[in-house]
């Protein structure tokens, strides 16, 4: 038998099958999506089975496949074959794509040791210690020292592959007795012997619960190790290590939110159409539009349901880490253990084990982000997209797939629906729903008949402000006041981390940039530093301007901490939580926060865009947006698409229960028709009029786009390289296809690399992604002089 491999080497050159041979003592724990290790010239890398035949066109001598990694082959024939289709739409290496449809902890990590050549070389006494690893060697003088028991024959390098995934083990303690002994035993005990007679009582009381864990016993019984050992010693109890699964849905109360909900009439009706999909197994792509409070979620959960009583299993996909707390409590509530979570808040252990319990079928729901889309799941009745049109669904580095696209092709692999959900469609979405592409339905009501908020802009050009900032007015913190004096809740928006965007000298006019990038540094006062938003870069907050001396420097722009500071100064007593990359880094502090809020131990959630979507708080009345202008002047096209978004959802949080919501949209742009529209939260005349400024600028959904990037250190060098490319594509491309640029990115340099980009625009290009794939090859041989090229199928962003 012969293996097809792909091989973890990432080039042009090695983007092809190899063929093993497979040794018979291997050839039972071998399949398709099998993990192994194979000689690939002088060392030894991990690759992944993709195909077994007994044919090969090879005509020398196939090398031995050497070790199989996992006793379950890790990827199932799905994953498999989608990492074949992705590669040729999504201009990325194969063994990109595999690798990215598995946990971290699952990439091989690969060591260059050092050994002796020779049993003379053994005895040197450099050999007698732990093995060498070159990695790690950076001492000049030992590195000449290697090199030249290499030149004289006395070592050798040997590649070791290494599987970084570790199996969490656990003692168990089981009965070595008859459990009659136990009372015998008891009653020869001495007085003071506590901790043995606590064991034996509850082995007396509750023998049938063992075999138990060490961690039960320490809990319930306050033993320790040292006693467990002495009653091994004694003979009473019996040892063995147990592999057990890290469970990250711990700390969700199983008993919450068990009761169904019965639907309302035009829930019913979409739940009937999904269902009919589920049960006849279409692949049919569903739109569901309805409004912020219309029960999308209540429909999901019924849908799965019904997919469940099929026999089949379901994956749903949330966009933000922080929705996955509420949602996960939910689904759980409905499921119980039948779900499974993967996000990145995971610890790297609870993502491996949440993945295995997925592909040993041990679970029935799959709860997660962006790269839950590649869940080992089979047997698949149902998949939902919740908030289909946020940008976090597209993967911004390489493989660059949309979570969506991969959706649908399951969705077709397994005859099962797809149901994409959102208040605001993307308009790509909406429009292949208008050309009955995806089968559209609507929530036009709130699910418990309350009107929708009340939406007010406040402009900032005609206000007076409270407090010394210029962040909020005086309208804002009136309301405010008023919703607090009710003991009712408030959430603010800001969509921008920190204390202030940058630092200006008012004598020479002197801003601090990023020595790696060109964007200037944003202060932030908890850490007391000046950071970098791209490379991370930080420095200490200047006293004096590092350019002329002078001790005139102001701070200027706001960010969620000083507005945060601002608000405890004007409503001392206000009990204030915040919610932004900064404070929540720290795993489960997404849930803490949230949990703290929904028990009303806070008046005030603040946050950035990660509290817009999804939060659903009925004590919540007053949604604030401190300023809507963030995004809406970016240099992109979609900038007002993502601004009316954001508005919507955000405004979506208040009066979702009985009591009355109002929205406060403070903003210097409030005859801006994103702003407007999102005011009234009509998404249809939003859709109609931003569709006709697309079309006027032949951008998606009339036009596909392909965003080619070019980076180097030298700028010039970047510049060069994207010329050619773009005569490359004029040479071949017909003529209603445009190619805008090549022009410098928005921000020219990040991370020490100048980034120039070309736009390419087109309706139908038969050529283009054999040319693309050419330019993508053409990287390889790029790379050796410093440039880097990237090429993004469909951008969500183009800056």
């Amino acid at each position: 038998m012969i293996a097809q491999v792909i091989v973890d080497v990432a080039a042009r050159q090695t983007d092809r099958i190899f063929e093993y041979h497979i040794p018979t003592e291997l050839e039972k724990d071998i399949a398709i999506g099998s993990r192994v290790v194979v000689p690939f010239g002088p060392r030894k890398v991990q690759g992944f089975v993709v195909g077994i035949t007994d044919q090969s066109e090879f005509k020398g001598k196939l090398k031995d496949l050497l070790v199989v990694v996992d006793e379950m082959p890790p990827l199932t024939p799905e994953l498999v074959k989608l990492s074949a289709d992705l590669a040729k739409n999504i201009f990325s290496y194969r063994i990109k794509i595999l690798q990215a449809m598995l946990p971290w902890v699952m990439r091989a990590n690969y060591r260059k040791l050092l050994v002796p050549a020779n049993d003379r070389a053994a005895k040197m006494p450099l050999f007698q210690g732990d093995p060498i690893d070159l990695n790690k060697i950076t001492d000049l003088a030992e590195i000449k020292q290697f090199r030249k028991l290499l030149q004289a024959d006395q070592a050798k390098i040997e590649y070791v592959v290494e599987n970084r995934a570790k199996k969490k083990k656990e003692n168990q303690y089981e009965l070595a007795l008859k459990k009659e002994e136990y009372p015998k035993i008891y009653n020869t005990l001495r007085q003071n012997a506590v901790k043995q007679k606590k064991l034996l009582m509850d082995i007396i009381d509750n023998a049938a619960d063992y075999p138990k864990s060490q961690s039960q016993l320490e809990k319930q019984l306050g033993l320790t190790a040292a006693s467990l050992n002495s009653a091994i010693t004694k003979g009473w109890l019996n040892k063995k290590s147990v592999e057990v699964y890290r469970d990250p849905l711990s700390g969700f109360d199983d008993g919450e939110h068990k009761t169904a909900v019965t639907l309302n009439g035009e829930q019913q009706g979409a739940l009937n159409q999904i269902t009919q999909a589920i049960e006849q197994r279409q692949a049919e792509t569903f739109l569901l539009e309805g409004i912020t409070g219309s029960g999308k979620t209540e429909v999901y959960l019924h849908a799965i349901s019904k997919a469940l009583k099929q026999g089949r299993n379901a994956l749903m996909l949330v966009p933000e880490i922080s929705l996955t707390p509420q949602m996960v409590r939910q689904v759980k509530a409905r499921f119980g253990q039948e779900v499974a979570v993967l996000h990145s808040a995971l610890s790297e252990g609870e993502k491996y084990d949440e993945w295995r319990r997925i592909r040993r079928g041990e679970t029935k729901v799959v709860v997660g982000a962006r790269s839950a889309v590649f869940a080992p799941l089979d047997n698949i009745g149902l998949i939902v997209i919740d908030e289909e049109h946020e940008s976090s669904y597209k993967q911004e580095t390489d493989p660059r797939y949309n979570a969506r696209d991969v959706a649908i092709w399951r969705s077709k692999f397994h005859n099962c629906p797809l149901v994409l959900g959102s208040a605001t469609p993307s308009l790509g979405s909406r429009a292949r729903a208008q050309k009955n592409v995806y089968h559209l339905l609507r929530l036009t009501e709130r699910a418990n008949q309350k009107k929708l908020p009340k939406v007010n802009l406040i402009d900032l050009k005609h206000v007076q402000f409270a407090g010394g900032q210029f962040d909020l007015s005086v309208e804002l913190v009136d309301a405010i006041k008023k919703r607090l004096a009710k003991k009712e809740q408030v959430i603010l928006m800001l969509n921008r981390r920190g204390f202030a965007n940058f630092m200006l000298c008012r004598e020479c006019g002197f801003v601090l940039k990023c020595p790696n990038c060109d964007v200037s540094l944003n202060l932030h006062k908890d850490t007391n530093s000046m950071q970098c938003h791209y490379c991370g870069h930080t420095e200490p907050v200047p006293t004096r301007c590092p350019n002329c001396q002078s001790s005139q420097i102001r701070f200027l722009g706001a960010g969620t901490q000083k507005v945060q500071e601002e608000l405890e100064e004007l409503l001392p007593g206000a009990r204030i939580l915040r919610m932004d990359v900064d404070t929540t880094r720290r795993k489960g502090s997404y849930k803490k926060i949230l949990d703290a809020f929904g028990a009303h131990e806070a008046d005030i959630l603040l946050g950035t865009q990660m509290i817009a979507k999804g939060l659903d708080f009925p004590n919540v009345t007053l949604v604030g947006v401190i300023n809507a202008d963030t995004g809406l002047w970016l240099s992109d096209y979609n900038a007002s698409e993502k601004t009316f978004e954001l508005l919507t959802q955000v405004a979506g949080r208040a009066g979702r229960a009985d009591k009355e919501g109002e929205v406060l949209i403070q903003t210097y742009n409030p005859e801006h028709y994103a702003i407007q529209l999102a005011q009234t939260q009509d998404y249809e005349r939003f859709y109609g009029y931003e569709m006709n400024m697309r079309h006027a600028g032949n951008y998606p959904p009339y036009f596909y786009t392909v965003l080619i990037s070019i980076a180097a250190k030298k700028e010039q060098n970047a510049a060069r390289e994207a010329f050619r490319i773009k005569r490359y594509l004029n040479e071949h491309l017909h003529e209603p296809t445009i190619i805008l640029g090549p022009t410098p990115s928005a921000i020219s340099r990040v991370k020490n690399q100048y980034y120039y980009q070309i736009l390419v625009k087109y309706k139908k290009e038969p050529n283009l992604n054999e040319l693309l794939h050419h330019v993508q090859d053409s990287a390889q041989e790029a790379k050796k002089y410093g440039l880097s090229i990237f090429i993004d199928n469909e951008p969500e962003r183009i800056m």
